[in-house]
């Protein structure tokens, strides 16, 4: 599934819709639940090398749909790959 991602992100088929853009402004470490259906998190890195997750799904449509983005906390996280024990 990731390099079906990749493929669509480079080739813009993506949807952004305002509230993953609202919630990337308003959470810092929230990941909400799979209503979406199946998901997955995407660790990815930003211009200036700060970490940036992205969740995604792929309904039964062509494009991806970007569901939220966010910066995820250090302490919540090892490598930002897999969550911290409490």
């Amino acid at each position: 599934m990731i390099e079906e991602i990749r493929r669509k992100i480079r080739r813009q088929e993506y949807e952004y819709p305002l509230h993953a853009a609202d919630q990337s402004v308003l959470r810092h470490v929230a990941h909400p639940s799979d209503k979406y259906g199946p998901s997955c998190l995407v660790l990815g890195y930003t211009k200036t090398g700060s970490p940036l997750h992205i969740e995604c799904t792929r309904p039964a449509r062509t494009r991806i749909r970007i569901i939220t983005v966010y910066e995820p906390d250090p302490g919540a996280w090892v490598n930002f790959k897999k969550r911290s024990q409490p």
